[in-house]
Formats: structure tokens, sequence, C-alpha cells
């Protein structure tokens, strides 16, 4: 198991504990349900917040932030960033965002993320959910210069499983 993935169930036990249900994004995320690594250079949340997104304010954009800040700081992180509400530990990047943006982002509805009960209560994207998220994303310039075209990569795969017609399985290996 990887050690994002590691991380992602201890920060969200405690997100649990303070009522808050996280959604598993990113590279983690898509590791989770393809069973296939990508790399990840850091571990994305996203949480309720305002649906503008980027768009809202720094402080305004995340919900219950407070709440977030002070458990992240017990944990042991240290916010590196406002703006991208990232929080670093040693070599662990964990950024939060706001989850309510996704489908005025991507088209992909919240109430119809798949939800998981393992020994955490969780949301992931579904692998089809993903591929919209990354076309989505695949347009933003900026993100394609940050990540070498990873994006094109992940859409590349995931339009192969639909071609091939394989699922995913969610059970724990």
């Amino acid at each position: 198991m990887d050690k994002y993935y590691r991380e992602f169930l201890i920060i969200c036990a405690e997100l649990n504990k303070i009522g808050i249900i996280p959604t598993l994004m990113g590279s983690v995320g898509l590791e989770y349900i393809t069973r296939r690594s990508w790399q990840p250079t850091d571990l994305d949340i996203h949480v309720k917040g305002d649906p503008r997104g980027w768009e809202a304010p720094d402080d305004q954009r995340i919900y219950d932030w407070e709440k977030i800040y002070s458990m992240m700081q017990k944990l042991g992180y240290e916010l590196i960033d406002r703006h991208e509400h990232e929080f670093k530990k040693e070599d662990l990047h964990v950024e939060f965002g706001s989850i309510s943006s996704l489908y005025d982002f991507a088209g992909v509805e919240e109430d119809e993320l798949t939800h998981i009960k393992e020994e955490v209560e969780f949301l992931v994207p579904s692998k089809e959910q993903y591929l919209n998220i990354y076309k989505a994303s695949a347009q933003d310039s900026y993100r394609n210069d940050q990540n070498n075209g990873k994006d094109f990569l992940k859409i590349k795969y995931l339009e192969e499983l639909d071609s091939e017609g394989r699922e995913i399985n969610y059970d724990k290996d």
C-alpha cells in the first residue's frame, strides 16, 4: 500500500471524527480504483466547500476550514500555502479542495460518487467520473505545464478501459 494512501487513511479517520466524509481525489484516488500506480506526488482531498471553487475567496472556499486546519496541525502538518490549502509534513504534501465545485468543473454530481465504508468512510470518483475530471483538467494550460501531460496518460488509460469494457473492482486487495 502506497504511503499516500496510508496517510489518507489516517487523515480520513480524523476527518470522520469531526463529521467530515472526504473525497479521495487525484492520482491516489485513481490508484485506489484502478489498482495501478500513478506515481503521486501529493495527496488531494476534497471536502464540502463553496461551489464557486477557485473563484471563492481563500478563507471561504473550504467549509469547516478551522476544524480541518486544527486537525492537520494535531497530525503534525504545517500549512504552507493558504491559497492552495496545502499542508506539509516531512516529504508529504496534502491539498484540500472543494468537492462542491465538481459539477461545474467536470459535470460530475457529488451525490453520484462511490461511497466507501471500510475502516474509514470516504467518497471516490468512478472510472467514468475520473475520465470527465481529467478531460476537464486537461484543458487547463497551467495544469498541463505543471504535470508534464500526466493527465493525458490517465485519459488514454481510462478511455482504453471503457473501450475494452473492463470494470473496476472496488474491493480491497
